[in-house]
């Protein structure tokens, strides 16, 4: 019998019949079983999270760490700094000429000078404390914006001592006298006005108590 008039046979490999019995005519050979090989190759392979990060991780950076991303910071080079300077004073010269175009007769503005750097704290810290309040007015005080003029007078003094001319140094000095004296007059005179308001009585609390 030729390859091509072969009959088809379909041999049945079940081992059990639909009633769940033994079929007589099944091949009694076990089934082989998987190799362990073969498990371990199908297991997944283990996943590694990245542990979790805390939610308060950023405030624990310490000023140290802040001040040394900041040295890591490139400053500008000289000529990045020289061509800055160039276009700033450039541009500073174009809107002054604006403005004395637009203002016929108007002084032109004073060149900054240390002088004038001290003379501008100096009356910030004035307007602050109150002192430019139109007569019959109650004064407006900004107490903490005066305190930080006061203050940065103060570095000023600190960072330029010994540099300075004696024109230069006595204007600082006097300057940083007469705010400092202004200062404590304005905060003995809210402390006695608070203290003149409070309750009396048993169980009043503290006045409160003169800011020195």
């Amino acid at each position: 019998m030729s390859e091509q008039n072969k009959p088809f046979v379909i041999t049945d490999r079940r081992k059990f019949t639909m009633e769940g019995e033994a079929r007589p005519d099944a091949d009694p050979s076990p089934e082989p079983e998987e190799r362990p090989e073969a498990k371990a190759e199908a297991a997944p392979a283990p996943v590694d999270f990245p542990a979790p990060v805390a939610e308060d991780a950023e405030s624990e950076l310490t000023d140290a760490d802040l001040g040394n991303e900041a040295e890591m910071i490139p400053g500008p080079t000289a000529e990045q700094a020289e061509r800055a300077k160039a276009a700033y004073d450039a541009t500073s010269e174009r809107l002054d000429t604006a403005i004395r175009a637009a203002n016929p007769g108007a002084d032109h503005p004073p060149a900054m000078s240390f002088t004038t750097l001290i003379q501008s704290v100096y009356m910030s810290a004035i307007v602050q404390l109150g002192g430019a309040t139109p007569e019959g007015q109650a004064p407006q005080v900004d107490i903490i914006g005066a305190r930080q003029s006061i203050d940065m007078l103060a570095v000023i003094a600190e960072k330029t001592q010994g540099n300075l001319a004696n024109d230069e140094q006595k204007l600082l000095d006097s300057a940083l006298f007469e705010l400092r004296m202004g200062f404590l007059e304005i905060t003995q005179a809210l402390a006695r006005s608070a203290s003149a308001k409070a309750p009396t009585g048993p169980g009043t609390p503290g006045k409160p108590s003169i800011v020195r």
